[in-house]
């Protein structure tokens, strides 16, 4: 079952490797729309009224990262949306199911000396759960769209470890070029957000329902053209939705920000494979991870003894299919509009950022053609 279901990317993914859905609470109205015009199964709001939750084998939860994102309030664990994550903890408690699997921003690891992690941590320890940990990047899954993610497993009957960390490739080679380049036009000040083939990550947006998607450069393509945003279709692509998935009757904005609070359909896939059939973890090395120390960025308590582990965000080898420019011709783009890309380019040009100067002359090309 899930909760903080948003648009059912845990869900979608567990599903594809034969994870059935059993209830699902999503407490946003249009996110919660989508749910059920998506899944074969009952949708409930608010998780404070939520009493009690099926005797399920797997719960899944990506709470609220607003309080733990770096673009977010930073009010940390104790934040009143990040903080709900109590609420999935009183239902857990009460279900005893076998796996529980959380996500969220990888600054939970380190705001405020990682205290969200300890947080986590200490209450599946003090009830005699195992857990593991594992930053992973969804565009080692397939997707065009770079997005850092920790994921944590626990269980108090089964060893995480073979879930999570069963899986290692190690980092790929890096491309010398490519046909197109992803960035943050919000930015320009201190920096890009700048992705090779790939865009940024994928934001909610502004709380007034104000899209702000990234842009891509694509190089090669006429003036006017080549600086766009994806359309909503290719953002849900970049997730690994089908393309209209958010198509339920609410407004851009809103879809944009069910899209970018969502988790990556295929590393849930993954995940849920492992699930299912968990192995032996990977030979890596390890060391004893001190209580009060720094959070490594892949870790696991067996028994209460926690180590850190050295896994790369790369657990698997996939071929990414089409190239980011391609995903925008198949699935669309906009033109990036005079506002956004002047005040872009305004920023940069009063900055002391680094670009590629074959980009810098594209973007003021293009300002100056969409000025017109």
């Amino acid at each position: 079952m899930g909760l903080f279901a948003g648009i059912g990317g845990f869900e979608l993914g567990l599903q594809r490797a034969g994870i059935v859905t059993d209830l699902l609470c999503e407490y946003w109205e249009p996110a919660s729309a989508v749910l059920k015009k998506r899944f074969d199964t009952e949708v409930v709001g608010d998780i404070c009224e939520l009493r009690s939750i099926p005797k399920v084998d797997v719960v899944a939860a990506g709470f609220p990262c607003t309080d733990l994102s770096q673009v977010g309030r930073t009010a940390g664990i104790d934040g009143s949306e990040s903080g709900l994550v109590r609420e999935a903890f009183r239902l857990i408690e009460g279900a005893s199911p076998t796996w529980v699997v959380l996500e969220n921003v990888p600054n939970m690891l380190n705001l405020s000396g990682g205290s969200a992690m300890t947080f986590i941590a200490d209450w599946f320890e003090k009830r005699g759960w195992n857990w593991a940990y594992r930053t992973v990047d969804s565009q080692n899954f397939g997707l065009r769209q770079r997005r850092r993610r920790v994921f944590l497993i626990a269980s108090r009957s089964e060893d995480p470890r073979g879930v999570l960390f069963a899986d290692e490739v190690g980092s790929p080679r890096q491309r010398a070029s490519h046909s197109a380049y992803g960035f943050y036009w919000t930015e320009g000040n201190r920096g890009l957000g700048w992705g090779d083939g790939v865009t940024p990550t994928l934001k909610g947006g502004s709380k007034l329902g104000i899209a702000s998607p990234p842009a891509v450069w694509r190089v090669g393509e006429e003036v006017g053209q080549a600086i766009a945003r994806p359309s909503i279709r290719s953002g849900e692509r970049l997730q690994g939705f089908h393309a209209g998935w958010t198509n339920v009757g609410a407004k851009d904005g809103a879809r944009w920000k069910m899209v970018g609070n969502a988790v990556s359909v295929p590393v849930a896939q993954w995940i849920g494979t492992c699930l299912v059939t968990p192995r032996e973890p990977a030979e890596v090395s390890r060391r004893r991870l001190v209580a009060g120390g720094r959070w490594p960025t892949a870790a696991a308590s067996i028994d209460g003894s926690r180590e850190a582990w050295a896994l790369s965000e790369r657990p698997i080898a996939v071929s990414r299919g089409p190239s980011l420019g391609a995903l925008l011709d198949q699935h669309g783009g906009v033109p990036l509009s005079y506002e956004a890309s002047n005040g872009f380019f305004t920023r940069l040009q009063a900055s002391t950022l680094r670009v590629r100067g074959d980009f810098r002359a594209a973007l003021k090309a293009h300002v100056e053609l969409v000025a017109g």
